[in-house]
């Protein structure tokens, strides 16, 4: 954001130095009348404080009825000019007709509140040619400045860009204004909480701003106060024509009523021949004051003006017509809004009206369903709501409901809780009912086939989701509707991608990118960013790129929202698995936290997360982020991020000589098994291998790998390849074929370099290093390798994979390379090993596991902390994280 409070001090410090030059005794500098001019609440007082203090000293201060007296320097100071009794302004006039030497006098004052416009000192205002003349305007704060004073007030983990907008509109940038509604929102919220926008709504106005616009306001002739009950009922800046016609007045009633208003300065001009309040909150200070009768015949005219305009604004229309009580006009005016909003790609907008409508009271059945409709619709695309979820349940419950309608509601309802809110079985089951519900309706059992044919879940096997969509692409072709055409090709693609089928790719360039119908591009959007999560889990990382780029500018475009954030979600996979790690845990972190109450949305957020906490050691996190609050389920969440997840607390496992990692990797592989897709295995096949194997179970393991091959035949899922030879790497290693292991692993490696994956390559790599000096081979070439994979390690930030490599190469150092005799020196600085085991231990490790991944003792493992916290003079491991610095990101 620009930097307008540089600005602002900058300027300020500009006015302090020409009242400086004229105060000072050492030059011949001019007097200067300094004109500070703003309205009500504007910070006119703290700027003129401000300037006092700055140029302060041996300077006088005096007031209009002390005239400056001798020849020091003087600085007058006249605060809200705009009251100043005839008599002062008079004397003001007379000493700045002839200003002494060395006077800087600063007058501040209303504009709007001036007794002749523009003449600040009355109809005799003139400035003599002997007097410098400035005049500075305070006017609204910007967004920026309303952000800092919330962040101020609150605590920047408090302000949101979206609270800081809605405190900016709601006071129209007037700073006093700002300042009294955080006072009342500070007041309010918890000190642990995050205010909303919405919290602002129930706070009411600011007495002090209330105060001043129903006292300007009582100052409007009674014939002409009705103009500013329109203004106020209107609620936006509108045309002296359309202000009289709500007010009621005709001929010269309005020109003259809007005059007297301007004049009382409780209406103002807002530009393009408008007028109205300077905030939202000003008018409803008025608002509330109208009588209910009175104001009930305001929102009825207000009405019937807007009704007449193109386009409608239908959703101002039917805030009219409720508050004039016309129930059944609000209702229609609420159904052609959310239309509206549906049409122009604006789904939350839609979301948020029919929810208020349908939980405001007994709602006449017809419209009830036709509104449940609309809202189930505009929900799917947009983001989650538990309200919108509870009114959709409620519906659906009713007995009386149409089938046909049930059945789309129904869709909707089960497209919602398995997107969303992430409740995939329940969700499901809703879909599987719609099915039965929409039979004879091709438009909406497209969709449900369509959604019943997505591959994540683990409900139905990849043979089951391939049944559900070709009877989709049957029912769409015969319904011949665009957008539910479009919805199913976006859905066929997902499901033959993510299997590996080449047979995807033609497809994904048919999508209606340029249709004319946002229907049409939100269902693009969010083909394009699942083509972009099938295309990760391949491996086929620069097309995924090109196709996250397109679908998130298209989702944004079009507002396919939840489309939007899937496809931010799955950049966070794309940037781990390509050694993107900068940074990448507190974007993780923060779309968590965006994501709020949409824990299946964030399920790739907290992967990430728990896969660079197990790199960096850091196992405690590790856990919580994989399996704590809001991490997905095993059992019922999406089978790629079930199976990754699976992989990575087997690894913890198997570090720990954890027994439980055969029955993790046993569970793991039947939930790939019965879902059929074996693309989704790249993350897990080699730990699943790797832990039957250390349990004894090499038969088990073998055919897991020869599964894992057969799975991966005649599919495009370089990643799984990569990993495949991986896997049989892992079993000829532990099954004594060492020069068979040393190939695959280097097979392996060269085909995670060639996809870009530096992580995974060095860790295969690692592991043919290893295995080559496990039988004596090739050592100064394997050692080499080892040091470029610490290296790799240590640049990616991932601490445990790296010690592990150093203590492996300790341990296979040619006899040339090893330190003499004896303990190095190093004095109060950490010793290489010392600074090692620190980290580890910073990390959250225990000296257990330290010792195994060093291959240490745990007692020297003791003592290396022991120095290590006596060298950094810190008293626990806690500490000993916050001296060694945070890791990369």
């Amino acid at each position: 954001m620009p930097d307008t409070a540089g600005a602002v001090a900058e300027a300020e410090a500009v006015l302090a130095g020409r009242l400086a030059s004229a105060l000072d005794t050492r030059t011949t500098g001019r007097p200067v009348l300094l004109l500070v001019e703003g309205a009500a609440g504007t910070g006119k007082s703290r700027l003129v404080d401000r300037l006092g203090k700055a140029v302060a000293g041996s300077v006088r201060r005096t007031v209009p009825g002390e005239p400056p007296t001798g020849d020091g320097p003087v600085l007058l100071v006249v605060e809200d000019v705009h009251r100043a009794p005839a008599a002062d302004t008079a004397r003001l006039r007379a000493l700045l007709a002839d200003p002494p030497a060395r006077l800087a006098c600063v007058l501040s004052y209303r504009p709007e509140e001036l007794a002749e416009p523009g003449l600040v000192l009355g109809p005799g205002t003139e400035f003599p040619a002997a007097l410098t003349v400035v005049r500075h305007v305070l006017g609204p704060l910007g967004v920026p400045d309303v952000h800092r004073m919330a962040a101020d007030a609150l605590g920047a983990d408090r302000c949101t860009a979206g609270l800081a907008a809605a405190l900016h509109h709601a006071c129209g940038g007037v700073a006093q204004t700002v300042a009294d509604l955080l006072d009342l929102l500070a007041a309010s919220c918890p000190v642990t909480g995050r205010p909303h926008p919405g919290d602002l709504d129930r706070l009411g106005v600011p007495p002090r701003l209330a105060a001043l616009t129903l006292r300007r306001a009582a100052t409007v002739p009674e014939e002409h106060r009705r103009i500013v009950f329109a203004a106020a009922v209107l609620d936006e800046p509108a045309t002296s024509r359309d202000l009289a016609a709500v007010a009621g007045l005709s001929g010269r009633a309005g020109p003259d009523g809007l005059s007297a208003a301007l004049r009382a300065a409780v209406l103002e001009e807002r530009g393009d021949g408008r007028y109205g309040f300077g905030s939202p909150l000003a008018a409803a200070a008025v608002r509330r004051s109208v009588t209910g009768p009175v104001r009930e015949v305001l929102h009825r005219r207000a009405a019937r003006l807007l009704a007449g305009r193109q386009p409608v604004p239908w959703e101002r229309v039917a805030g009219h017509r409720r508050a004039c009580g016309d129930e059944r006009g609000w209702l229609r005016a609420v159904e052609r809004a959310a239309r509206q909003f549906e049409d122009a790609g604006e789904q939350q907008r839609a979301v948020g009206l029919l929810e208020s409508a349908l939980a405001t009271g007994p709602v006449p059945e017809r419209a009830r369903s036709r509104l449940a409709m609309l809202l189930a619709r505009s929900a799917v695309v947009g983001l989650r709501s538990d309200e919108t979820l509870k009114v959709l349940r409620h519906i659906v419950a009713d007995p009386g409901l149409p089938p046909a309608v049930r059945g789309e509601i129904r869709l909707d309802l089960g497209l919602l809780l398995c997107n969303q809110m992430g409740e995939v079985t329940e969700g499901r089951d809703e879909l599987a009912r719609a099915v039965d519900d929409l039979a004879g309706r091709p438009v909406p059992l497209a969709r449900a086939l369509s959604a019943l044919a997505m591959p994540y879940g683990p409900d139905a096997s990849f043979a089951e989701n391939v049944l559900w969509i070709e009877q989709a692409v049957s029912v769409a072709e015969e319904s011949g509707d665009p957008v539910v055409q479009a919805a199913v090709a976006a859905n066929r693609v997902s499901v033959l991608l993510n299997s590996g089928d080449p047979a995807a790719w033609p497809l994904i360039e048919r999508l209606p990118r340029d249709s004319d119908l946002v229907g049409c591009r939100q269902q693009t959007a969010r083909g394009l960013c699942n083509a972009a999560d099938a295309v990760v889990w391949l491996g086929r990382y620069e097309k995924a790129r090109a196709l996250l780029a397109e679908g998130v500018a298209l989702a944004a475009r079009s507002g396919a929202a939840y489309a939007e954030q899937t496809g931010r979600g799955c950049a966070l996979v794309l940037d781990w698995a390509t050694g993107q790690w900068s940074g990448l845990a507190d974007r993780c972190r923060a779309f968590v936290a965006e994501a709020g109450d949409m824990p299946y949305l964030a399920s790739d957020a907290r992967m990430v997360l728990g896969l660079l906490c197990l790199a960096r050691g850091e196992w405690a996190d590790t856990l919580h982020h994989l399996t704590g609050p809001g991490a997905a389920d095993l059992d019922t969440g999406p089978v790629p991020i079930s199976a990754t997840v699976s992989g990575a607390l087997i690894r913890l496992a198997l570090a720990h000589d954890d027994v439980g990692a055969a029955a993790e990797a046993a569970a793991a592989w039947r939930r790939l098994r019965a879902k059929g897709i074996w693309a989704w295995a790249a993350e897990l096949a080699p730990w699943a291998v790797e832990a039957a194997l250390r349990a004894g179970d090499a038969l088990e393991a073998g055919a897991m790998a020869e599964e894992f091959a057969a799975g991966l035949a005649g599919h495009d899922a370089p990643s799984a390849d990569a990993a495949l030879e991986w896997t049989r790497g892992v079993l000829a290693e532990h099954t004594g074929k060492r020069t068979e292991a040393v190939a695959c692993y280097e097979r392996s490696a060269a085909a995670y370099r060639s996809l870009a994956r530096p992580y995974h390559a060095a860790l295969t790599a690692a592991s043919a290093a290893r295995c080559a000096l496990a039988q004596g081979e090739d050592g100064g070439s394997a050692v080499a390798a080892l040091t470029d994979c610490a290296a790799a390690f240590d640049a990616l930030g991932a601490t445990w994979d790296a010690a592990r490599t150093r203590a492996d190469l300790r341990l296979h150092r040619p006899t040339g390379e090893r330190r003499p005799p004896g303990r190095p020196r190093y004095g109060d600085v950490l010793s290489p090993r010392e600074a090692e085991v620190a980290e580890l231990a910073a990390a959250g490790m225990s000296n257990r596991e330290i010792a195994a991944t060093l291959h240490l003792s745990p007692r020297t493992v003791e003592q290396h902390i022991a120095r290590a916290l006596q060298k950094t003079g810190v008293h626990s491991r806690q500490q000993l994280a916050r001296v060694l610095g945070p890791a990369p990101d």
